[in-house]
């Protein structure tokens, strides 16, 4: 495994594995003996980043969510796991109430929520400290400054340590910095958004964004974190639901656009070149890349995970890289 360090501040920065594993459906649809199976195998090959929700899965059960935090907190007292393993959880968009969606009935990122939220994750998990804490969509409704000063105000309780956001435009991200910069409070310092090899339409709606705005990492994002090389990039959805090693499955909605046959026919050839699967190439891509990313992986089986893991000692060539980069 190798490893790298998110946050900047010295008493609350990180080291990290460089292959995040993301836990959405464990408990839920992930049964438990399995769930524990791959986080102890993960944890095994010196997997360090662990990944989820206060919201993950509530459409199974069509409940408001909890089971995965639920497991990972069960998982961690069976195991004796303690600081070295940091967990990442996000909150605002869990459904007020049973039955109800994220998009139309969120929790939201009310100073009131962050609090009473970070408390039932804590609970949940099993911790003291939240090691890192995104606000997982926007909220419209609350006005900026509220939400800044709510989640400083939990760092400086000492019940989380750094602070990320997720699934929001990038002017809101900076204008959320900038606002907790001019009053001297920590601000968002890990970004975590849909990313691929496949490069994302921005004009096709979905469920969380109707206007295509934000279905994946673009140009502004990916140009706004290389001039801003302290915060850190974390993907998830990098090997899009299965896409790469099942070319029978239709392509999402964002991704079915003329320049993706020149991205995939690439991908396959580097592929080929290297001895690698498909899926591993697409991570080693993002992990050396520019800026680098630490892919979220989700696996619903240890061989998956195995796949996965296999790709963090993947060294693509000089013009391998090229290759990939060039095809449109």
């Amino acid at each position: 495994m190798k490893y790298r360090t998110i946050g900047s501040a010295p008493d609350r920065r990180r080291e990290v594995s460089v292959l995040a594993l993301g836990t959405m459906l464990f408990g839920s649809v992930t049964d438990e003996k399995t769930s524990f199976a791959v986080l102890d195998r993960y944890v095994e090959a010196g997997g360090t980043f662990v990944d989820t929700s206060d919201n993950y899965a509530f459409w199974t059960d069509d409940g408001q969510g909890g089971q995965s935090e639920e497991l990972l907190g069960r998982w961690r007292r069976s195991r004796g796991v303690g600081d070295e393993i940091v967990i990442a959880t996000k909150l605002g968009a869990r459904p007020l109430a049973p039955g109800t969606g994220y998009v139309d009935n969120a929790e939201g990122l009310s100073a009131k929520v962050i609090r009473e939220s970070a408390e039932r994750s804590r609970e949940r998990l099993g911790v003291d400290r939240l090691d890192l804490l995104y606000a997982h969509i926007e909220d419209h409704a609350v006005p900026l400054e509220e939400t800044v000063t709510g989640f400083a105000d939990l760092v400086a309780e000492g019940t989380v340590g750094l602070l990320g956001v997720s699934n929001h435009a990038v002017w809101r991200v900076e204008r959320a910095r900038s606002l907790a910069a001019a009053a001297g409070l920590p601000g968002y310092e890990v970004l975590q958004y849909e990313h691929s090899y496949l490069r994302s339409r921005t004009d096709v709606p979905g469920d969380l964004f109707p206007d295509g705005s934000l279905a994946a990492a673009g140009p502004d994002l990916l140009g706004y974190l290389r001039a801003e090389p302290a915060l850190t990039l974390v993907a998830y959805s990098p090997l899009l639901k299965g896409t790469y090693a099942r070319p029978e499955r239709p392509l999402l909605p964002g991704y079915d656009h003329p320049g993706t046959p020149a991205r995939l026919a690439a991908l396959r050839e580097v592929a080929r070149d290297t001895g690698a699967t498909v899926n591993q190439v697409v991570l080693a891509w993002q992990l050396g890349g520019e800026p680098p990313v630490i892919p979220l992986v989700g696996v619903s089986s240890v061989a998956q995970l195995e796949e996965n893991l296999a790709a963090v000692d993947l060294e693509l060539t000089t013009e391998q890289r090229g290759r990939l980069d060039e095809a449109h």
